[in-house]
């Protein structure tokens, strides 16, 4: 198969879609692979190491997407559609049911679509997703941290305190992957931590794991209504898979009941937000504020740090884009249900329901 990676082109993207190891095990299977020119300079990648194990380095984008199957790390932007062809396979994050136009688009191109973001394993869990959760669930704390210092609009609020002073207070919105490594780092750094959510076998865990020192609490509208007004950060980890989140805070609540210079980092932005109030930022413009409250939602975290993110990505993701080269979409689908539940959109139709449901569009059963 011949296959392409471009050089990512979303705002401050350095992450990319392959590493020479992953290039060199496709290789020894018999496929082409090209890599656009200075596609994993961000990552630490230089041209050299792809051509020492077997790469072909292309000039310009438009060679690397003349490829039978694309890998990517992030979702196609405007200025990369019309690259696109019928029949091609798309293997990338793709978040569609926050971008209608990104799946009408794939629809009307009849492009294989995989979805990083979609695959799911027979326990529930999403392989491809973990690690970025990971990564963007530690940033999240991060980020608040920074985003409570006066200069970058919060309070003036060290998250862990120092001797007589109080300890900032941070409500995390779901328990998973990214909520459990956000509130762990934000333990680490000295401050109160509640972790809300629906699962109690999950609340168990996590009071297990931490001793008691993370206080979990159901999430439902009376407990974070409580507990806003305490909060100096709240960090959005819901997840519902290849869905629109739920907003569980409102744009009222925001201004009614948050303290000025609080923080929210929504990580769920690339899902649409769990916050009402949540719109897609940059890293180059990573906040901006709603009823003195700041918000923190860039859509593309784990970009800020792209060396440690497309190591952790690109591990998992060679497993299924061996498969697919190897045996082309729809037998390696057959042959594991677990990737088939990455298809999102497949000959001009949705095949994923969630993204039918949230985008509008008509859905068809992937068995069809």
């Amino acid at each position: 198969m011949l296959i392409g990676v471009p050089k990512e082109i979303k705002v401050a993207e350095n992450r990319v879609g392959m590493v020479p190891a992953g290039v060199q095990t496709l290789v020894d299977q018999g496929h082409d692979v090209m890599i656009e020119t200075t596609a994993g300079v961000g990552a630490g990648i230089p041209d050299a190491a792809y051509e020492a194990v077997g790469a072909r380095i292309v000039a310009n984008a438009d060679q690397a997407w003349d490829a039978e199957m694309v890998i990517k790390v992030k979702e196609p932007v405007q200025p990369e559609w019309h690259r696109m062809k019928s029949g091609q396979t798309l293997y990338t994050y793709l978040h569609l049911a926050a971008d209608a136009p990104l799946t009408e688009e794939l629809m009307n191109k009849g492009i294989q679509s995989v979805a990083y973001e979609t695959v799911q394993l027979d326990d529930g869990s999403l392989p491809l997703l973990r690690p970025m959760s990971e990564v963007a669930g530690r940033l999240s704390a991060q980020e608040a941290a920074i985003s409570l210092e006066k200069a970058h609009g919060g309070k003036g609020l060290l998250m862990g305190g120092v001797p007589g002073t109080r300890q900032a207070e941070v409500m995390v919105l779901g328990g998973g992957i990214v909520g459990l490594a956000g509130a762990r780092i934000a333990m680490g750094l000295g401050a109160r931590v509640t972790v809300l959510d629906i699962d109690p076998d999950r609340m168990s865990y996590i009071d297990e794991v931490f001793g008691g020192r993370i206080q979990t609490l159901y999430s439902n509208a009376y407990n974070i209504n409580t507990m806003l007004p305490k909060v100096d950060v709240v960090i959005g980890a819901v997840l519902i898979p290849g869905a629109k989140a739920p907003h569980l805070i409102s744009k009222q609540q925001i201004e009614e009941q948050m303290t000025e210079g609080s923080v929210i980092v929504d990580v769920a932005v690339d899902q649409g937000g769990c916050v009402e109030t949540c719109r897609p930022t940059t890293h180059e413009d990573p906040t901006f504020t709603v009823g003195g409250v700041v918000h923190y939602c860039v859509a593309n975290m784990p970009g800020a740090v792209a060396q440690t993110s497309t190591y952790a990505l690109t591990a998992t993701t060679l497993r299924y884009a061996s498969a697919l080269a190897n045996h082309g979409l729809v037998a390696a689908a057959k042959a594991d249900p677990c990737l088939a539940k990455g298809i999102n959109v497949l000959n001009g139709h949705c095949v994923y329901e969630p993204v039918a449901r949230a985008t509008g569009v008509p859905y068809t059963p992937l068995a069809l």
